[in-house]
């Protein structure tokens, strides 16, 4: 039988080493390990845990290392940090077992030489207790909420002390799973019955689920009665709000969610030309589509940044373009290690689909921008500069969804229609 705490330690090496992303990681882990259901909930706690606090986690651990974090051999370094969060941050642990498992797992290791050296550092944590900053600059903030520096930065610049406090609070409390309801096969009651015992709340057409469960091995899924869409992301493409026989650009669709919400506003009726980058993407939407009965969409290999004359023109473009995915840090918390450099170019790729998205759009279509990221630069200041180029583009409203004001993923989108 595998052990849920080491199954989390090579699941970190894996994301810290390889730059896995953590959904993908987790899920293949848990395939593959011999783990009970207790356990799988305990080996994605501690993952996603560490991941939340790495920063928080790093600034305690250097109070008792010699050397640099960054120094210290990776697999030690998240046997450091998994056993650190237990004694931090989960009150049901024994703090003995959270040190005593840790030394478990290197002895049992090629490392085992450093189980002395772990064994050590977990005393003195134990012994002496480190206070963390609570200060308002942004090193305090990085540090008490275990995000970068240059992310806090963004943050305060666009927001604000205030709002960025509860932005980066926000940041590392659970996200819900949050179902649309596929209203061409269900409605609200036959989601209900099949739930049976499971906790959730409604609001119209969206389900959240208060526990969450294998969204993959549910009748839900399997039927093809719901499918997995945030709020932010589901009022967004309300807010475009297509009309059945409408035609209808989704230019970045991949996995399909709003693709499929739209289908469902348009009463599978009409025309969706769902596209993305890479096959295998597109391969996903298609066969969504189909386990969901969505007909209308059809789907094509597209690259975002040239523009293909033959797809014709539309009567509503949805162009949700690749971002930073700093609204989404709750979900992927791997997305605050990012270097910011890494984002450099993502503005001019955004300006460059937006302008292919208005060559696409019929006089009086609609174009919906949005991005799931809360950064100004790519939201609210690259529509400013869509409308100094376009004249015959008018903004009809722009929203940006705060996780701690909406209850729902950072999320920003503008309305456009094409006088």
């Amino acid at each position: 039988m595998a052990n849920a705490r080491k199954t989390a330690v090579k699941v970190l090496v894996k994301i810290e080493k390889e730059g896995a992303y953590s959904n993908l990681a987790v899920a293949e882990a848990l395939k593959t390990a011999e783990l009970n259901p207790q356990d799988k909930a305990l080996a994605t706690a501690l993952i996603y845990g560490v991941l939340d606090r790495k920063i928080t986690l790093d600034f305690i651990l250097s109070k008792f290392l010699k050397t640099p974090v960054s120094k210290t051999e990776p697999f030690t370094l998240a046997v450091l940090r998994t056993a650190l969060f237990q004694i931090k941050y989960m009150d049901k642990i024994p703090e003995s077992a959270a040190v005593n498992e840790a030394v478990k797992i290197m002895k049992s290791s090629k490392f085992s030489r450093n189980s002395g050296f772990v064994n050590g550092v977990l005393r003195s944590v134990l012994r002496t207790e480190v206070l963390l900053p609570e200060g308002d600059t942004a090193e305090d903030l990085s540090v008490k909420y275990s995000c970068p520096l240059w992310i806090v930065e963004s943050f305060l610049a666009d927001y604000g002390v205030e709002d960025t406090k509860a932005l980066l609070e926000e940041s590392l409390k659970p996200a819900g799973t949050v179902l649309r309801i596929n209203t061409q096969k269900a409605d609200a009651e036959m989601i209900k019955k099949e739930l049976g015992d499971t906790p959730f709340t409604q609001k119209g057409n969206s389900i959240e689920l208060v526990k969450g469960i294998d969204i993959s091995k549910s009748p839900l899924y399997k039927k093809g009665l719901a499918y997995v869409q945030d709020y932010a992301s589901q009022r967004a493409v309300e807010t475009l709000s297509p009309k059945a026989n409408d035609r209808v650009l989704d230019m970045c669709s991949a996995p399909g969610g709003k693709a499929f919400t739209m289908a469902n506003l348009m009463e599978n009726k009409g025309e969706i030309v769902a596209c993305d980058l890479y096959p295998h993407r597109v391969e996903l939407i298609e066969k969504s589509a189909r386990r969901l009965g969505l007909d209308i969409i059809n789907t094509k290999v597209l690259d975002a940044t040239k523009f293909d004359e033959s797809l014709g023109q539309f009567d509503c473009v949805l162009c949700d373009v690749p971002c930073s995915g700093l609204g989404v840090i709750r979900r992927k918390p791997e997305i605050k290690y990012t270097k910011a450099d890494d984002f450099e170019e993502l503005e001019k790729i955004q300006l460059s689909i937006v302008k292919n998205a208005v060559k696409y759009l019929k006089k009086g279509g609609k174009l919906l921008y949005s991005t799931c990221t809360l950064r100004k630069a790519e939201n609210e200041k690259l529509v400013i500069s869509l409308k100094k180029e376009y004249n015959d583009l008018y903004l009809i409203s722009e929203k940006t969804f705060m996780p701690h004001k909406d209850g729902a993923d950072g999320f920003y989108c503008a309305l456009f229609e094409k006088e």
